[in-house]
C-alpha cells in the first residue's frame, strides 16, 4: 500500500500509475469499443459522456468520503484491500480467458439501454476498477494531510483528463483499429492485472496482521 505520511515524487509516481491502472482507460477501452461498435457516432458520444462523468463523480465521492464510509460499515483499507484483490483478479481472468460463451451478451449494447451499460459495466467497474478504488478509499482513510489528498485529487483530474484524450480519439477511429491486436494488448495487460490482484490482496492480508510480507 501507499506511504501516506508525506510528499515526495515516488509518492506522486507511485500515485500517477496506480490511478492510471485503477481509472485510466487501459482496462475500459476494449469493453467500451465492444459494447458501443453497432452505435451510430452520437450515441457512441452520449455513452462516453456517461461513461466518464459517473466514474469521475463516483471517484470523487471517494476520496472525499472514503474516510467516513470506512468508519460507518467498519472496515478496514486492508480489509478493503483483500476484496478488491480478489475482484480485480477475477476482472483479470475474465480478459484472459474470455467469456466462455461466444455468444455472451455483457457487452452487447444492442440488448441494452446504452446508458445503463455506461455506468455498468462500462463505469464501474471497468473504468473506476478495484485498484482506484482501493487508492481513493484508502487516501480518504489514511492520508496524514490536507496536502497529501490534494495531489491525490491533482492526479486523479490527470488521470481523469486524459481518459477524456484517449476515449475521444477511440471513438473516432474506432473503425480502422485492428481488434485482434486490441485483443491481444487486452490478454497481456490481463495477466499484469491478475498480479497486481494478488498483490492488492497480499498486502490487504499483511495490514490486517493475518500474514507478515517479508521485504514489504
Amino acid at each position: 500500500m501507499m506511504e501516506l505520511e508525506s510528499l515526495n515524487w515516488t509518492f506522486v509516481i507511485d500515485t500517477f500509475l496506480l490511478l492510471l491502472i485503477g481509472i485510466g482507460p487501459k482496462i475500459a477501452l476494449v469493453p467500451f469499443l465492444e459494447a458501443t461498435k453497432q452505435m451510430p457516432q452520437a450515441t457512441q458520444r452520449r455513452v462516453l459522456r456517461k461513461m466518464l462523468t459517473t466514474a469521475a463523480t463516483v471517484a470523487l465521492l471517494l476520496l472525499v468520503l472514503g474516510g467516513l464510509l470506512t468508519r460507518l460499515l467498519h472496515f478496514s483499507p486492508g480489509a478493503l484491500g483483500v476484496a478488491s484483490g480478489a475482484i480485480l483478479f477475477i476482472i483479470a481472468v475474465t480478459m484472459v480467458l474470455g467469456h466462455s460463451d461466444g455468444n455472451h451478451d455483457s457487452h452487447r449494447a444492442e440488448d441494452n439501454d446504452p446508458m445503463r451499460v455506461a455506468v455498468f459495466p462500462l463505469a464501474v467497474p471497468y473504468l473506476l476498477n478495484p485498484a482506484g478504488i482501493v487508492v481513493l478509499v484508502t487516501t480518504s482513510a489514511e492520508a496524514a494531510s490536507v496536502a497529501v489528498g490534494a495531489v491525490v485529487l491533482g492526479i486523479l483530474i490527470l488521470v481523469l483528463a486524459l481518459d477524456v484524450v484517449v476515449f475521444r480519439w477511440a471513438v473516432q477511429v474506432s473503425s480502422h483499429l485492428d481488434a485482434s491486436r486490441m485483443l491481444v494488448t487486452e490478454k497481456v495487460f490481463g495477466f499484469l492485472l491478475a498480479a497486481l490482484g494478488v498483490e492488492l490482496a497480499l498486502s490487504g492480508l499483511a495490514d490486517v496482521g493475518a500474514i507478515h510480507l517479508t521485504g514489504h
